[in-house]
């Protein structure tokens, strides 16, 4: 009698130690899915250069790796440099840099065009996202020279999808900048305002 009172609980522990068996990995592979949406994105951006803003075209192979927000932010961009191009059909002024000499994923001017790509770590944050560091390199094999950007990883629909990328601050970047603000920039919403009168709005506010 005394061994069978016993028996129930011995049942319970070991229910309960199956129940947590499942969980250790989950933390384990967390990390890795937060990695596949940037390992795939970049191995397009290093094949195909995605020079300014991604057309409709473009975008369906990239969708499937970014958030709803960042689908959103790039084709309101797009549709606010459209607007500009139809304003001013002769370049009577200059457009914003990023619509036209930005790399979507990697950064400006002699930035904008990675030959490889290397993904460092993922950092998980308390909201649930992850940093997944990414370094990229450009040049000559004699003579290649690297860059880093920390790419913004989000869970949304049962899945991980890029929502931002931060342009991280080193020796010839003085300031870390996001990619969710500089598709902003020179753009009221879907209007093509150019970077003078976005200044004057914000003064205005």
């Amino acid at each position: 009698m005394t061994i069978l009172r016993y028996v129930p609980v011995f049942l319970l522990v070991t229910l309960l130690g199956y129940g947590q068996v499942p969980q250790k990995p989950r933390r384990v592979e967390l990390p890795i899915q937060a990695e596949t949406p940037v390992r795939e994105l970049y191995r397009q951006l290093v094949s195909q250069r995605i020079g300014g803003i991604p057309t409709p075209k473009r975008m369906k192979v990239l969708s499937p790796y970014l958030s709803n927000s960042l689908i959103h932010g790039i084709n309101q961009t797009r549709a606010c440099r459209d607007d500009w191009f139809r304003l001013h059909p002769k370049n009577d002024e200059k457009a914003p840099s990023t619509w036209t000499e930005f790399g979507l994923f990697s950064g400006f001017d002699d930035r904008g065009q990675p030959q490889a790509f290397r993904i460092e770590k993922a950092e998980a944050e308390e909201d649930g996202s992850f940093r997944v560091y990414v370094s990229l390199t450009e040049g000559p094999p004699e003579k290649p020279w690297n860059w880093r950007v920390a790419v913004v990883v989000m869970p949304e629909a049962g899945k991980f999808v890029i929502n931002d990328v931060i342009f991280l601050r080193d020796k010839d970047v003085e300031t870390a900048s996001r990619l969710s603000e500089l598709l902003t920039g020179g753009c009221d919403g879907s209007r093509g305002v150019g970077f003078s009168h976005q200044d004057d709005q914000k003064e205005q506010k």
